[in-house]
């Protein structure tokens, strides 16, 4: 049964819509946009009907707020009003709302309408489910070809991909970067994250899987891999639009090789001048190549790639995210312990 929040300062409003809606969906009436937003803490709402006027927080700047919140910006907004005039309800259509409810209203019209929002919002849920899905498998596809080409990295991807999504929420549930995480969908950051070596599909295969150790010439053909991923996302971008997935495989792919100390490439920025999650990146990145087989190189032990990653501290990875990851040392063994394959 769909959840519906009723925001009205007028108590009788409120026993009108709650005898409406009852029995055909789980109704919360509540005063004030302020006892809204502790509930909101708890329970999601499938649809808010909002009033406009109201004492301490309008029916606009509730409507700014919801927005705001990752959790509640796509659920949809009526506004109930006694003051439908045709600027207010312009104003409410470019804010963000579905529809407006003039008071005093038909039960049955506000029964009906709340059914027909409901029903496009669950569409709507569908088709964005379908394609991200569909968007989801081509991402894994782009990245499975560059793995498939790069025979020195089976399972790098999978694996950084499980332990990027358990970093970030570490560093949320710790306070650090907290406030800049808290915008992210991590699902569309983790599923990003799946294409930072997108570039490497124009470095010869000769080079990527060499045995022994790299010429100066070849060391900087595969550095070319983060020129090479940006054309590529940006090649992508001019053909399906600016995604926010796009734009943030953007991100790991420019700047997954920077450093702390501002010694990495292809930019040498240093701090928080490289974005977080190319900062995030980068100590997953190393972690895993460490642990695993490279033709120039055994794999670390997970206890030795650890003590590695610590002592790059502030000088290669963020101090702050290299503390988190520490905290969580003992899951990111298990996903190198359970990963079959480290060729």
């Amino acid at each position: 049964m769909e959840t519906i929040f009723v925001v009205d300062d007028c108590d009788v409003d409120l026993v009108m819509v709650k005898q409406a809606l009852e029995g055909s969906y789980t109704v919360f009436a509540l005063t004030s946009a302020e006892a809204m937003f502790e509930l909101i803490d708890t329970v999601l709402p499938d649809l808010v009907l909002l009033d406009i006027r109201m004492p301490d927080m309008d029916g606009f700047t509730t409507l700014g707020r919801l927005a705001a919140d990752a959790r509640t910006a796509t659920v949809p907004v009526i506004f109930m009003t006694s003051y439908g005039d045709p600027e207010t309800e312009a104003h409410g259509f470019e804010a963000g709302i579905v529809d407006f409810i003039n008071k005093p209203f038909s039960q049955t019209v506000l029964l009906r309408r709340v059914g027909s929002h409901l029903r496009i919002d669950d569409l709507i849920k569908r088709r964005t489910a379908k394609l991200w899905r569909l968007k989801n498998g081509i991402v894994s596809v782009l990245a499975d070809i560059v793995e498939f080409r790069d025979e020195a990295t089976g399972g790098h991807i999978d694996r950084t991909s499980q332990c990027i999504r358990v970093l970030i929420e570490a560093l949320r549930e710790n306070g650090v970067y907290a406030n800049e995480i808290a915008e992210w969908d991590i699902d569309t950051v983790v599923a990003s994250a799946r294409l930072h070596d997108i570039g490497k599909i124009a470095v010869s295969d000769m080079i990527l899987n060499k045995p022994g150790k790299l010429t100066p010439e070849e060391f900087a053909a595969v550095k070319s891999h983060v020129s090479e991923g940006e054309r590529i996302i940006d090649k992508i971008v001019a053909k399906t639009g600016d995604e926010e997935f796009l734009q943030i495989a953007r991100l790991f792919v420019s700047y997954h090789h920077e450093r702390w100390d501002g010694t990495g490439y292809p930019y040498g920025l240093a701090g928080t001048n490289i974005p977080l999650i190319g900062r995030i990146m980068a100590i997953i990145d190393v972690y895993d190549a460490l642990v695993s087989v490279r033709p120039y190189k055994k794999p670390f032990s997970p206890d030795l790639a650890l003590s590695t990653i610590m002592q790059e501290s502030g000088k290669h990875f963020d101090p702050n995210i290299a503390e988190v990851f520490f905290l969580k040392r003992e899951t990111f063994k298990a996903i190198a312990a359970n990963t079959e394959k480290h060729g």
